[in-house]
């Protein structure tokens, strides 16, 4: 018999009925998840500063005229679109392997310090060598990204047990406030920096030439491979260390392609469009409410509904201030916030 502690966290086995109904509701939520992006994609490419019918958008392209709308779909929309659909999928899928690897359901990618990384590469790129071009910070971003994931991981790696949850959230919480505040004191001596800085930070679908998601997204790609490899062993986590090494499981391989593949997610999600805040958090959650437990599962379902969260919140910041626009990391900041909330407070009231 498990002890309390693992009792607690251990996954309940389903009966084969339940098995079973839990399949044919899969069948039937994939495709429903399939069919609202789409809406959202036709949505992204008709609405806007100027409304286009979505008759009209499909005919413009299938066959590109010169027009002005035909320019406003494909130099703007559809860019735009593809960036919303990987970035999404991106901060989903590293979302629910953060919270999977940490065993806590309010981690996010930016415990690993990926977003304070990528900030820090933009005002070096631009404060300290002078690169204005997006297209020339954004590999300092992804870089930034990549330096601080692995700081954090040989700083929780170090010791006695090797890198715990709890380990890998002290020094995260330890290296992002350092990087802050290197953030801080750059900018502090560089206006320009400040002012390059300032739109990145937001958080937007925009800003970026649509070649930069080409360069990334091998990437994006290679991160997506390793999620869906590693999810299944976070089921036998889920149960405790111990437990999963008794089943087999190699518990320090699996957090290594675990956090290799949050790395890769995240930071080539945050070098593109900024460190849009809370799709990492809120996704994993609505998505367990579909699937329960299970880590495949979740893995899939977060790939569906983050691209799902990010260009429905892309089209309310078109819609409500046209026609200007409010940048997205503002929108989704707006809906995850209070859930973040309800999520510590629903949180807290179970732990008493």
């Amino acid at each position: 018999m498990l002890p309390d502690s693992l009792s607690r966290t251990a996954a309940p086995v389903p009966p084969p009925k339940a098995a079973s109904r839990r399949t044919t509701s899969h069948l039937i939520a994939i495709p429903l998840c399939l069919v609202i992006l789409v809406l959202l994609c036709v949505g992204s490419l008709a609405l806007g500063t100027k409304s286009i019918a979505p008759e009209r958008v499909l005919d413009l392209l299938l066959h590109a005229d010169g027009s002005v709308e035909s320019g406003i779909i494909h130099q703007m929309r559809v860019p735009r679109t593809e960036f919303g659909l990987v970035v999404g999928a991106a901060l989903g899928m590293s979302g629910a392997l953060m919270q999977g690897l940490t065993r806590n359901p309010l981690a996010d990618p930016s415990l690993l310090g990926v977003s304070a990384g990528a900030s820090l590469g933009v005002v070096v790129g631009t404060g300290l060598l002078g690169i204005t071009a997006v297209y020339g910070y954004l590999w300092f971003a992804f870089a930034g990204a990549l330096m601080a994931t692995a700081i954090v991981y040989a700083l929780g790696g170090a010791g006695r047990g090797g890198a715990t949850p709890a380990k890998l959230a002290l020094a995260g919480a330890a290296v992002t406030a350092l990087l802050q505040s290197l953030v801080n004191a750059v900018l502090l001596f560089d206006a320009a920096a400040l002012g390059e800085f300032r739109f990145w930070a937001v958080g937007s679908l925009t800003g970026q030439p649509s070649a930069a998601l080409a360069e990334v997204l091998p990437f994006i790609g290679a991160g997506a491979l390793l999620a869906v490899f590693t999810a299944p062993a976070l089921n036998k986590l889920a149960l405790g260390d111990g437990v999963a090494t008794s089943l087999g499981q190699n518990v320090g391989l699996v957090r290594v392609r675990g956090v290799a593949a949050v790395t890769l997610l995240a930071s080539g999600a945050v070098a593109l469009c900024g460190p849009i805040a809370f799709v990492g958090l809120v996704i994993p959650h609505i998505v367990r409410r579909i699937t329960g437990p299970d880590h495949r599962w979740i893995t899939v379902y977060s790939a569906l509904l983050g691209p799902c969260l990010l260009l429905a919140a892309d089209l309310v910041g078109r819609l409500i201030a046209r026609p200007d626009e409010l940048h997205v990391g503002i929108i989704v900041t707006a809906v995850g916030a209070p859930f973040f909330i309800m999520s510590v407070r629903r949180r807290r009231l179970q732990e008493l």
